[in-house]
């Protein structure tokens, strides 16, 4: 059976993530989660000074990239593969709120953006992948066999990443949630470089009202229909 290469894109707390591991799970395919590489590259910058409320020190960054090393490692037990960041296991740190608010900026930068899009094709040579992100199907796999761009309403994102982080225990409020997710939208397709906007032979799916089992099916169908060449 031939294998395709999925691109995935769309709005923070779409649930890009969660739809591309089930269908790389189903697929057999090789998930790769192009936003958590962003987030690592943001950890980092927090943890070296190079970003904060109050600075931003972008000379830092680009000069501190070629001492950033991700790669992704999967163990039987875990139900995906974790990112390290220079060997140590980041995959917990990067999913808080801080972390959130920082790192479209981090994702602003042309440098970034070439180092880790070059990283991601690299991943993507063989086919059998499935990436999600802002612009795996525009600028990282133009010629992806099958392309998604997923919305949903702010509130309704909103609502799905706040449970996330409570049903973890980070102490959050609501209107924070949603002012980071609403900021980030701005950023990421206001961007001059590489924004976020869906490839013009993406399918586009809204799922504020569609639960994720439904969201599923629907995306495994047009897979399939892609790799037996139906579509």
């Amino acid at each position: 059976m031939k294998k395709i290469t999925i691109a995935i894109d769309g709005y923070s707390s779409t649930g890009k993530s969660t739809v591309a591991k089930q269908l790389a799970d189903y697929l057999g395919y090789i998930y790769v989660d192009s936003g958590a590489m962003y987030r690592a590259v943001t950890l980092f910058a927090m943890q070296n000074g190079i970003i904060s409320k109050e600075n931003f020190d972008i000379e830092k960054l680009k000069n501190s990239l070629p001492s950033i090393q991700l790669e992704f490692k999967k163990k039987p037990d875990w139900n995906k593969a974790h990112i390290f960041l220079n060997g140590k296991d980041v995959e917990n740190d990067i999913r808080n709120l801080e972390v959130s608010e920082f790192v479209s900026p981090i994702a602003t930068i042309p440098e970034v953006r070439t180092k880790l899009v070059a990283q991601q094709q690299e991943m993507g040579l063989l086919k059998g992948v499935v990436m999600d992100g802002r612009d795996i199907g525009t600028v990282v796999f133009p010629n992806a066999e099958l392309k998604i761009f997923m919305n949903a309403s702010a509130e309704k994102r909103a609502e799905r990443r706040y449970k996330e982080l409570t049903d973890r225990g980070d102490s959050v409020e609501f209107k924070d949630v949603l002012k980071n997710i609403e900021d980030r939208d701005n950023i990421d397709t206001t961007r001059k470089d590489s924004p976020l906007k869906k490839a013009s032979d993406a399918i586009e799916i809204d799922n504020s009202d569609i639960n994720i089992e439904d969201q599923f099916h629907t995306v495994l169908q047009l897979a399939k229909d892609r790799i037996a060449g139906r579509i």
